[in-house]
């Protein structure tokens, strides 16, 4: 399968990861944080990290959509179902978050609320133009990539005089997130980045290119196949070895420096920023999500519904927080694999299809298990 198979090649990998052994210095350790919970899953996976030496270590960064957004919004969105009659249309791994009180989505759809799990926008419309007589709501969340669809939605809705359908807003920006963590009051070692791929389909490499410049940190864009990681990993550490700090392209077959300017476009013209944004784990961070234009309120379900902000806080004991700021990993958690699962998760990370925890109990469990036991008999 063309830009498939030849990125999961066996001997490629095997010389790759001879190359980077060459390459990286014993006495030097190399931290690089992947931003995208794609390439950890891809790390974890394929076996990337266990063709890296020791001391090329990969750094889980907030790049899930679903795991950064906090408990209060998922609250705001089981209280508008349940207050309002609404049906509320979402993607399908938020509905297992966990919200204040053991609370979910989920839970709130087996005591009868309407909610409902989509693959696109264009189902939302469906959904709504098939029950003109209820309000239907769109749960949006994500990054730059699940943005445009948005707004194509909310353009076609006004087109269309639809007038019972509305966009509860949630989408947030890669680049806001990657400075909050270098700004951080307490930083997190990280010597280099691998740049998300389906973000930057629509960004392009150019936003990236300050914090090279300002922070010093290399930034090579990488694809979510194996070799792509590997090859990615190679870049950066070339850079570090070199004292070079610049953003790199190894996904050139579907990013360019500008991006899609169409998408772009398209985003800019109906929604805009917000003042500051909740996080989870990075706190409130200014500017680093959107909110619908003025020009097209009428779709704006926080101005159709009451909304208020609310504040709630995590599972007590979970480490979420501290993994989507890379300050710690899945096993420093010690409810992982114990009362959180993916049957009964405790934190986003553990929902998500994307999360880190989740990669560490589908791909790692058993590694992990081996070295405790290890060390246990050592």
């Amino acid at each position: 399968m063309k830009y498939i198979d030849e990125f999961r090649q066996h001997d490629l990998a095997q010389q790759l990861a001879q190359r980077i052994a060459q390459t990286a210095h014993p006495d030097r350790h190399y931290r690089l944080m992947e931003f995208c919970g794609g390439h950890t899953h891809a790390i974890f996976r394929y076996g990337v990290q266990d063709l890296m030496p020791g001391n090329v270590e990969f750094i889980h960064g907030p790049g899930c959509p679903v795991c950064v957004l906090p408990t209060g919004r998922i609250d705001n969105a089981i209280q508008l179902v349940e207050q309002h009659d609404v049906i509320l249309c979402t993607y399908a791994d938020l509905v297992r978050v966990p919200a204040s009180g053991r609370n979910s989505l989920l839970k709130a759809k087996a005591g009868g609320a309407d909610i409902r799990m989509v693959y696109s926008t264009q189902d939302v419309l469906k959904i709504a133009r098939d029950n003109p007589e209820r309000q239907v709501v769109f749960f949006a969340i994500g990054f730059e990539t699940t943005t445009p669809p948005t707004a194509v939605a909310i353009k076609q809705a006004q087109a269309e005089g639809l007038k019972n359908f509305s966009v509860f807003c949630n989408h947030v920006l890669t680049p806001a997130a990657m400075q909050a963590i270098l700004d951080a009051p307490v930083p997190v070692a990280i010597d280099a980045f691998l740049g998300p791929s389906h973000v930057s389909t629509v960004i392009g490499s150019r936003p990236y290119e300050v914090f090279a410049a300002q922070y010093g940190k290399p930034i090579v864009i990488a694809g979510f196949e194996p070799l792509d990681v590997m090859q990615s990993a190679l870049m950066l550490i070339h850079q570090l070895n070199e004292g070079r700090h610049q953003v790199e392209n190894e996904y050139s077959r579907a990013v360019t420096r500008d991006g899609n300017q169409k998408a772009q476009a398209l985003t800019a013209e109906v929604l805009e920023l917000r003042p500051a944004f909740e996080w989870r784990g990075l706190g409130l961070i200014p500017h680093s999500a959107l909110k619908l234009k003025p020009a097209y309120a009428a779709f704006d379900a926080e101005q159709r519904f009451d909304m208020p902000a609310i504040q709630a806080s995590d599972v007590k004991g979970c480490e979420c927080p501290a993994i989507l700021r890379g300050a710690k990993k899945p096993q420093d958690c010690k409810l992982l694999g114990t009362v959180c699962t993916p049957e009964n998760p405790m934190g986003s990370c553990m929902v998500s299809s994307e999360g880190a925890c989740a990669a560490y109990w589908s791909y790692g469990r058993l590694r992990n298990e081996a070295s405790n036991q290890s060390r246990k008999t050592d």
